[in-house]
């Protein structure tokens, strides 16, 4: 006899349906096999199934138990098959009813005490349940989060609640949704002091998506003002929350099924390996990049990331996502997340105009060169943050706060939103950072005084093709700001102010590039 259950393994944050067949035969020697390309987590199932059925006085019989997990060359990790293996081997055996699994899948890790503990992807995992018709069996403290897909899902503690489920003692109950957190802003404009163009050019970047660095010594506010722009843009949509809450699933980062509408803020310390950053590991794990997926990423003392991880960001940063590749197979994880970094002007801090480094330019410009062309080619704006004057400091804080800023981005949000669904419905995304070649000759094209500027700063700069587009994106969202149907040269100077490179600070200031 065979019996015959589903679950799941994951390749990226999709849930790929697992077949599991238990085969149960006599013979001279008992054995018990996991066959199917699994891990050392999946094989290790057969001493917590075995542990499991102990406790709760079952025993496995003395026969040989062979497990198939199809399909074959699909490689299976993880302990999420311990559940499915435990109910097939338990139909096999006549303690379940041969037909009470059909139309169920199952998800979960068993203790050794027959208990279900927590396991990862529930959330995909549902979701890919309900499409295939089917109800899914997860352990309790999962079962708010299976109740996002839908009703019917069964979250059970322990392996006994199940037996007695499928044997009509008692019902195992629906758990109801987890709570869904509204954002809560702990932070606010309010508080940096100072620094008006910096929180210009924030706003800049929160209306239209744009990647920012800052630039500055020490104590100047790069790190507050980075931490505020989460509080400039609007909440996650009913389709972004989807997603995003798929990939904190897949991390473990959904607690007790609890949802939030909060943007994502992620900020590794410039420390971190390339498989933190952008995903990777034994079991191709999502890294920051996803995890900052429809957020923002914060990246601190950046020229202290080495090169490979910096330059490891150029994929992601141009394609929304992120391929992880092993020798049997690829791995896919979204990552269209808003770059926000920070750095000092040199490695002493404050640089040279600031009497705090007495090595002079070539210490700024040999610190600076650590960041690649290519990479500093995919930032749209760069700033240099002043050191804050003890004037700024005493002075009383500003009226306008992240309140009054949003409320800006919002409305350039929406008009950005207008002009690019009727033009294209399917765009997963709205914002003048994804326009293409074609959006920017429609929508960005300057009036020839703009034009004019752009083509002169454009041979003067050694503009790249990416970074001329880039600065078009950069001036449409400043029109999109002022509600202004074309893009003027007045949007036009404003957005090459912010087109410079960090190691051109040193020999020449943003007023003088506006004098070319």
């Amino acid at each position: 006899m065979v019996a015959r259950l589903t679950t799941f393994a994951f390749e990226g944050i999709e849930a790929a349906p697992v077949d599991v067949q238990v085969h149960m035969a006599g013979g001279n020697q008992p054995r018990f096999m996991v066959v199917g390309l699994p891990d050392k987590a999946v094989g290790e199932s057969r001493e917590r199934v075995r542990a499991a059925f102990s406790a709760i006085g079952l025993a496995l019989p003395p026969k040989r138990i062979t497990v198939n997990l199809a399909p074959a060359d699909l490689p299976k990790e993880g302990s999420q098959y311990d559940l499915a293996i435990a109910l097939g081997i338990m139909s096999v055996m006549g303690i379940i009813p041969a037909d009470a699994l059909d139309g169920h899948a199952a998800l979960g890790e068993l203790s050794l005490d027959g208990q279900l503990g927590p396991t990862l992807g529930v959330l995909p995992a549902a979701i890919k349940a309900l499409e295939l018709d089917m109800r899914l069996i997860c352990p309790e403290v999962c079962g708010s989060e299976a109740a996002w897909a839908g009703e019917g899902n069964l979250a059970a503690p322990n392996l006994l609640s199940l037996i007695n489920h499928f044997t009509g003692r008692t019902q195992l109950s629906c758990l109801p949704p987890g709570l869904v957190i509204e954002r809560r802003d702990t932070v606010d404009l309010k508080d940096v002091k100072g620094q008006d163009g910096a929180k210009r050019v924030l706003e800049i970047a929160a209306a239209g998506g744009h990647n920012l660095l800052f630039c500055g010594p020490p104590g100047s506010g790069k790190s507050m003002l980075a931490k505020r722009l989460p509080g400039l843009l609007p909440p996650l949509s009913a389709k972004e929350l989807l997603e995003v809450s798929q990939i904190q699933s897949v991390s473990g980062l959904l607690e007790r099924g609890q949802l939030s509408h909060a943007r994502p803020f992620r900020a590794p310390h410039h420390s971190a390996s390339m498989a933190a950053l952008v995903g990777g590991g034994i079991r191709a794990r999502p890294g920051e990049v996803s995890l900052a997926h429809h957020g923002v990423l914060f990246l601190d003392e950046l020229p202290e990331c080495t090169a490979q991880v910096l330059d490891s960001l150029r994929q992601p940063l141009e394609d929304g996502e992120v391929t992880i590749s092993r020798a049997n197979r690829h791995v896919k994880y979204p990552a269209r997340f808003q770059l926000i970094a920070a750095m000092n002007p040199c490695r002493c801090g404050g640089g040279s105009e600031n009497g705090l480094c007495r090595k002079g330019p070539r210490c700024a410009q040999q610190y600076q060169a650590r960041l690649s062309g290519p990479f500093i080619d995919r930032i749209d704006l760069f700033y240099d943050t002043p050191a804050v004057t003890a004037e700024d400091l005493h002075a009383p804080s500003p009226d306008e706060g992240s309140g009054d800023v949003a409320a800006r981005v919002a409305k350039a949000r929406l008009l950005q939103a207008q002009r690019y669904q009727s033009d294209t419905p399917t765009r997963r995304r709205n914002l003048n950072v994804d326009a293409d070649v074609n959006d920017l000759e429609t929508y960005a094209a300057p009036d020839p005084a703009g034009q004019d500027l752009l083509q002169d700063a454009a041979k003067k700069l050694s503009l790249s093709a990416r970074a001329y587009h880039r600065v078009l994106k950069v001036a449409r969202t400043i029109a999109d700001l002022e509600a202004s149907e074309n893009v003027r040269r007045i949007h036009i100077a404003e957005a090459l102010s912010y087109r410079r490179r960090p190691a051109e600070s040193v020999e020449m200031s943003m007023g003088d590039r506006l004098n070319y």
